[in-house]
């Protein structure tokens, strides 16, 4: 595969029978806790494989350390974090490779395996399917928050379990239904208007949002009113603002949560309308939470409208 689509990770034809789904992420922390931010990290690099319809295989870890200047303790944490969710993917890491730096970064380079038919890109949505998010968005804004010590130790509780879940449910009921599955990337760093501008491109087609059928946790909500919004976010909601048409009645904070920079956020579907409702249902028989119907494809360029009241 190329890169025309900008889909979330490389598909390599091994066989008639096997493709090989290779991706990379990594990043500095967004929780103090340093085994939590290496569950997340690896839940975050791990996402790019569901996205793509495939199982994780093995990893590689990818660190960058302040061996000097921080306990190999914390290093350790670190890893663990990441080799705790590795596992309970079903994976293995078989190796990885570290440096010092100043600041640290931790992650995954990752393989993984599904056969060729089942692969699911972004360049197959087609007008009239259903898109189908899979977690709440928000957690740029509360990691914000734990930066500026804004955060309760409930809301800090909240996103690190949110982050640091994977897909893994999710993706397994994606790559089951392929065939109706017509597109699916997961919501990370471009914030939920980045990626689906993203897939609509990819396309050809239009979307239709409604913008009460977002969720949102209730936490980001709180802290966007009070202007507590990563600059990260307020350059996603910058870059695709050409391409989108709000709703009157929604503010720039309303606009701001729909383009909050996720990390670790949840997988966004666009599936045939005759196979919506078995999909959900098996989204929840599975077992992921949140399960949200939030608009439809439509013919014509690759613009979203956001609706407000309906």
């Amino acid at each position: 595969m190329g890169s025309s689509t900008r889909d979330d990770a490389g598909v390599y034809l091994l066989n008639e029978t096997t493709a090989l789904v290779v991706t990379t992420d990594f990043f500095t922390p967004v929780v103090d806790d340093a085994f939590e931010f290496g569950r997340i990290a690896a839940a975050n690099a791990l996402s790019d494989i569901y996205a793509m319809g495939a199982r994780p295989l093995v990893a590689l870890n990818l660190v960058a350390f302040p061996s000097r200047e921080l306990p190999m303790e914390v290093l350790g944490d670190i890893l663990r974090g990441g080799a705790e969710v590795v596992g309970e993917a079903g994976a293995l890491i078989i190796g990885g490779h570290s440096i010092d730096d100043a600041e640290p970064k931790y992650g995954l380079a990752v393989v993984g395996t599904v056969a060729p038919e089942a692969v699911i890109t972004n360049g197959g949505a087609q007008p009239g399917d259903v898109l189908i998010l899979t977690k709440p968005l928000g957690s740029g804004i509360v990691t914000t928050a734990i930066k500026r010590d804004l955060a309760s130790s409930e809301e800090i509780s909240e996103i690190t379990q949110l982050m640091a879940a994977l897909n893994a449910a999710a993706g397994g009921v994606f790559a089951e239904h392929h065939a109706a599955v017509h597109a699916l990337t997961d919501v990370t760093g471009f914030g939920l208007l980045g990626h689906l501008l993203e897939v609509l491109e990819a396309s050809e087609v239009g979307a239709q949002l409604s913008y009460e059928a977002v969720p949102f946790l209730e936490s980001a909500r709180r802290h966007a009113k009070a202007g507590v919004v990563p600059g990260g976010t307020r350059a996603n909601l910058d870059a695709v603002v050409d391409s989108v048409v709000f709703d009157d009645a929604l503010g720039e904070t309303e606009r701001l949560m729909l383009a909050d920079a996720q990390t670790s956020g949840g997988l966004l579907a666009a599936v045939a309308p005759g196979a919506a409702g078995v999909v959900q249902e098996a989204l929840r028989a599975a077992g992921v939470e949140t399960v949200a119907v939030i608009g439809t494809l439509v013919p014509g360029e690759a613009r979203v409208q956001v609706a407000c009241g309906g």
